[in-house]
């Protein structure tokens, strides 16, 4: 494409008069040729105002990369600019970036290096590169930029405060660009770090929060069929492992037990070795199966925290399938062409670490297992922005996921709109810290796989597990509650078609819900005409603040009776039931005290 190609937008005309023409339909790699109605909008919108800086936030699947390099086709040919720079995460992603643009008539070189200085071919009209890449360099791409008019793109743009120092990098290189468009899936981080160009404004309490000039979330792009709906899966358990001080611990999935013991339940469900990821892979293989009867080519994606887990969860899925299991490690070095291979075949499942969290565009994912142990908003956003990516209306996507509460309420505000905030002023010094936080965070995450295959120090050692459908999660309500554990009602959730409207599968989750009720109540029925159960068994969704007080309650009875000190009686119950301290147990461990109480103090 040249400045002089015809139908491209001209001075004193609009944007939808002059949008470059049609190209050929090709969903699958989101440059679809006839523009959505959200990104005209937001075309629209920028050239109303023909702002320096522009901040658009639009959900994963929703067509980020068409709008920004048909605005960026739009700019070179009314002179605006005449260099378009890409700024991406990661490697993949820039020639995923050169292949859109080529397709829209701009040619972009994946391969410029640092080394290349300010050459990168008089035939390209401009560059990709990493995050990473211009911060190795700041000086370089500011001189880059500098040399022509240029628009820099910058791709899941809260990727420039990773660090302070990427933060100062992107700053020093681009603060002289013509033009700078940010796009993100998530324009939020986990931390305060700010973000590179991005509009802070004061609230009350003292924080900032970040605007946006243009927003398209989750739950409009739902309703307008552009992405897929979800349905989560939701798993629970009993975990039992051994601390390091040599206490054995059990809690199950879900109850309200402290962080330190929901983190080390959930690590034991994730344990390769236990039963629980081991069911949870079968049902994701068995979900996948039924939506392939409708969605052929179907594909399925376990994002693991470790290489070694992913290597283990690979190995069990191939053993499930027959068949073999594309393994993608963020240190393979053809990890990019597997996952392109990856995204056009017909193979079952994928199992990754890090490399697919964000950006990959890899449509045909339809089921999904969240078997990492990140719980922030915005991993979490970007692993689920991996199914959502829509080529038909009707798909539906399927993710699994553990009876976490972090992860429950994060399932149920998928479509929460959210904003970066960033907390009251820090001092040059805790900024500092917190960069060294999170590059020793970044090292940890990479040194995962080794740790565990040498056998270092850890807080704690999986036992066992064990896992069972707990209910399923749409559009933030629950259905599923009346299922049975281990039983075949959960095939009832585990078969459902792979092409449904979002309507069509709240009806048909509420049909299920109704189903097992009546299911439930028949059960009761039968249960009242039983022999009367001595002791009824204690409510599981206790809070540990409940069980810790009835446990307080019953020891000060049980003293008075049998002239105990309280302290004797606890080193008793411990002795008996296992477990450590009150202030350490799980509610499983409380329950299992509290009953042996009960029964002593019984006539």
């Amino acid at each position: 494409m040249t400045d002089s190609d015809p139908g491209l937008h001209l001075p004193g005309t609009s944007a939808a008069e002059h949008l470059p023409p049609a190209y050929p339909e090709r969903a699958a790699h989101g440059t679809a040729g006839t523009l959505r109605a959200w990104q005209e909008e937001a075309i629209r919108r920028y050239l109303d105002t023909a702002p320096r800086d522009f901040l658009a936030s639009a959900t994963p699947g929703a067509g980020k990369t068409t709008f920004a390099l048909r605005l960026a086709a739009i700019l070179r040919s009314n002179h605006t600019v005449r260099q378009i720079i890409v700024v991406a995460p990661t490697e993949h992603l820039k020639t995923q970036w050169a292949d859109a643009a080529a397709r829209a008539g701009i040619r972009l070189n994946p391969h410029y290096s640092n080394s290349d200085g300010l050459a990168y071919g008089r035939h390209f009209h401009g560059v990709a590169v990493t995050y990473a890449q211009v911060a190795m360099k700041p000086v370089q791409h500011r001189l880059l930029t500098e040399h022509e008019d240029t628009l820099v793109i910058m791709d899941e743009v809260h990727h420039g405060g990773d660090a302070l120092s990427w933060g100062d990098a992107i700053r020093e290189a681009y603060g002289n660009a013509r033009r700078r468009l940010s796009l993100t899936g998530t324009p939020f981080r986990s931390d305060d770090a700010p973000i590179p160009f991005v509009q802070y404004a004061p609230q009350g309490d003292g924080s900032r929060l970040s605007l946006t000039d243009y927003d398209y979330g989750y739950g409009r792009a739902l309703a307008d069929g552009i992405v897929r709906p979800v349905i989560f899966m939701v798993y629970a358990g009993k975990m039992r492992w051994q601390t390091s001080a040599g206490e054995e611990m059990e809690a199950a999935l879900g109850e309200g037990n402290t962080k330190d013991v929901t983190s080390q339940a959930w690590r034991t469900a994730l344990d390769p070795a236990g039963d629980w990821i081991g069911k949870v892979l079968r049902a994701a293989d068995r979900r996948l199966t039924e939506v392939r009867q409708q969605v052929h080519d179907a594909g399925g994606l376990v994002i693991a925290t470790d290489h070694a887990s992913a290597r283990s969860y690979a190995a069990q899925l191939q053993e499930i399938t027959g068949e073999e299991v594309s393994l993608i490690l963020s240190d393979d070095a053809g990890a990019s062409e597997k996952i392109d291979e990856f995204s056009r075949g017909e193979q079952r499942w994928m199992v990754a670490v890090r490399m697919v969290s964000e950006g990959v565009d890899v449509p045909r994912l339809s089921v999904g297992v969240y078997a990492t142990s990140s719980s922030t908003p915005l991993f979490f956003a970007q692993a689920i922005g991996r199914f959502v990516r829509s080529r038909r209306r009707g798909e539906v996507a399927s993710v699994f996921i553990p009876n976490v509460p972090a992860l429950m309420q994060l399932a149920s505000e998928l479509e929460k709109e959210r904003n970066h905030v960033l907390e009251g002023p820090k001092s040059a010094e805790e900024m500092w810290d917190a960069e060294a936080a999170l590059m020793a965070e970044a090292e940890r995450g990479d040194q995962a796989s080794s740790e565990l295959v040498e056998g270092e120090t850890f807080s704690y050692q999986a036992l066992a597990s064990d896992a069972h459908f707990d209910r399923a999660v749409f559009d933030g309500a629950e259905f599923g509650g009346y299922a049975e554990v281990e039983t075949e009602e959960e095939l009832d959730f585990l078969g459902f078609p792979g092409l449904l409207e979002p309507q069509e599968v709240r009806a048909l989750l509420q049909q299920r819900q109704a189903k097992q009720a009546r299911r439930s109540a028949g059960r009761q029925g039968i249960l009242e005409h039983a022999p009367e159960r001595s002791e009824p068994p204690e409510a599981l969704h206790r809070t540990l603040g409940e069980q810790r007080k009835l446990l307080s309650s019953l020891v000060g009875m049980y003293a008075k009776v049998s002239g105990e000190a309280h302290k004797d009686i606890h080193t008793e119950l411990r002795r008996v039931c296992g477990g450590p301290a009150v202030a350490q147990a799980s509610v499983t461990q409380l329950q299992k005290r509290i009953e042996l109480l009960r029964r002593r103090l019984r006539p």
